[in-house]
């Protein structure tokens, strides 16, 4: 069996460079993406030329603007990001079928039994870099035995440390009382050196098979994945290299800096596994519309929707599927986009009924400058199957209720949800439980069928549920006729019972600790319809108790 080897590639500047591909922008001209935090708007990716005026990322873009006053920039946009991102996903298949994406801007690719296919190691980095340079991105290489060893090679191999000066760090103590002798490393004392390999470029780093320890260790801790905090408290205490962190007893790193330190180490070293899941080739059903000049009225969005939909209806009835979820994006003419929502309670192709439910969503579409794109995506699609229709006599009231292709309900859900949204329609299933709590369960409405034929036990419980309330009366198990509930005095009407029902002895739950239990249903003469129970007493004493109120 080859051994394993993981490739990691890493875009530090896609977000820019991606941008750059289409845009009217030279090198030379700095060049930044800027997100919108709510707050304040920051910089998340830089061109060369903007790095090399010491803008950085993550820095305000006032600050920024101040050291560069025409510095070009546009706003960030996380959807063409993920799908530029899955593109190149695409593209790096050709090396491997094990490949998997990295949000926001890397990939990794379990290379094993695959790199002889171009000439080895060094012929994939080659190939890699000469592919990047034609795409007009920049990549740096990590490969390794592990997923983490080639992250962080890709990330920190060369990188000096960049440490902040606290004062609290044992290397910052005054040289009087800091001890003058110098721990070597293992290399430096005679062992075997990290057997490293650069390409040409300077931006791919290879540890050999067998040699991910020596590799990781010269590297900062913070190429372990760690948390911010952690990396923090590390420095302060010394502990800045890997190799740092791996002469320390785990005992104590886990019982300081917790499990996943010493977790995050495992996988680098390749002691935990860490597998690599290839994302799945997802069914692609979308349509586009290119306009000639930027439109701005409902109207216009209409017209446009009405030459998509069919479209985008006709794929999906060649693919025999509805769609469950629509969404519509709008691009705007300064490089900006907008997506909306809608969707459905059963899966479906009719493009009439998912018009009626965009045009709800179109009012929520900014214009700003304009748009001259359109597109509709079935972001979730099932297929559809053909009913085969029975006599009601022969299949049953509650399956023919099913197959009666009666979808009214289904389109007001649809509505509904357009509006509230589908997470807030919601129905009741009986649930498998004889426990009243537990004898209905709330499931959403679109994604789940009616329940025509409930349990006669269930019809006769109260609709308001509550905690049991105790009430004053004779701790005896006869319904009494006089008690006392929430400070008002009640006296009894009629009563219909005793329903017993008993814990489930398998599961120690609090609230039925007071044994098993006689449920009454009672009017009183005030006209209350509530329902009462007698507990018999277990781990703690019984007596009558409230538990809910019929409508």
């Amino acid at each position: 069996m080859p051994h394993r080897r993981v490739l990691s590639l890493w875009f530090p500047r896609m977000g820019a460079e991606r941008l750059l591909r289409q845009a009217r922008v030279t090198e030379e001209q700095p060049f930044a993406v800027v997100q919108d935090t709510g707050k304040t708007q920051v910089i998340s990716s830089l061109s060369v030329s903007a790095e090399g005026w010491g803008l950085s990322h993550g820095q305000p873009l006032r600050d920024a603007l101040a050291m560069y006053p025409d510095l070009i920039t546009r706003l960030q946009n996380r959807q063409l990001e993920a799908r530029f991102l899955a593109s190149l996903r695409r593209w790096a298949s050709k090396f491997s079928p094990w490949v998997a994406e990295e949000i926001p801007n890397a990939l990794v690719i379990d290379l094993t039994g695959c790199a002889h296919l171009f000439g080895g190691e060094l012929g994939v980095i080659q190939q890699v870099e000469l592919d990047c340079l034609n795409l007009g991105l920049s990549v740096h290489i990590g490969m390794a035995d592990t997923k983490g060893a080639a992250w962080a090679l890709a990330r920190y191999a060369g990188q000096p440390l960049g440490l902040s000066r606290t004062g609290d760090a044992i290397d910052q103590e005054a040289p009087a009382t800091r001890s003058r002798a110098v721990k070597r490393r293992n290399w430096e004392r005679g062992g075997q050196p990290p057997r490293l390999q650069s390409s040409q470029g300077g931006f791919a780093r290879i540890a050999a098979p067998g040699f991910t320890q020596q590799a990781l260790a010269p590297l900062p801790v913070a190429a372990l994945r760690l948390e911010d905090h952690v990396i923090t408290s590390l420095n302060r205490l010394g502990l800045r290299r890997v190799e740092n962190l791996m002469d320390q007893p785990r005992a104590a790193i886990a019982r300081r800096f917790g499990k996943g330190t010493i977790y995050r180490m495992d996988q680098a070293l390749g002691v935990a596994p860490e597998p690599i899941s290839p994302a799945k080739q997802s069914l692609h059903l979308a349509c586009r519309l290119t306009l000639p000049e930027p439109i701005g009225l409902i109207e216009d969005m209409l017209a446009a929707l009405d030459k998509l939909l069919p479209r985008l209806a006709a794929s999906l009835t060649a693919k025999g599927r509805g769609v469950r979820r629509l969404r519509l994006e709008a691009y705007r003419t300064d490089q900006t986009m907008q997506s909306v929502e809608v969707g459905l309670a059963r899966p479906s192709a009719d493009m009439a009924l998912i018009r009626q439910l965009l045009v709800i969503k179109l009012e929520d579409i900014k214009v700003e400058f304009g748009i001259d794109v359109l597109r509709v995506v079935a972001a979730q699609t099932e297929p559809i199957y053909a009913h085969q229709h029975k006599g009601k006599i022969k299949a049953g009231p509650a399956v023919a209720a099913r197959l009666s292709q009666n979808t009214e309900l289904d389109d007001l859900i649809g509505k509904l949800g357009a509006r509230i949204g589908l997470e807030a329609i919601t129905r009741l299933h009986p649930g498998d439980s004889h426990i009243p709590e537990k004898a209905s369960q709330v499931l959403a409405a679109a994604w789940s069928m009616p329940q025509m034929d409930w349990p006669i036990v269930l019809r006769a419980r109260p609709l308001i549920y509550f905690q049991p309330e105790p009430i004053v009366a004779a701790e005896v198990p006869k319904v009494p006729l006089h008690f006392k509930w929430r400070g008002q005095s009640h006296e009894l009407q009629s009563a219909q019972g005793p329903e017993r029902i008993a814990p489930e002895w398998w599961l120690a739950e609090r609230a039925w600790r007071s044994g098993t239990r006689d449920y009454w249903r009672v009017v009183t003469k005030s006209g209350d319809r509530l329902w009462l129970y007698f507990a018999h007493g277990g781990a703690i004493s019984g007596g009558w108790f409230c538990h809910g109120r019929f409508a």
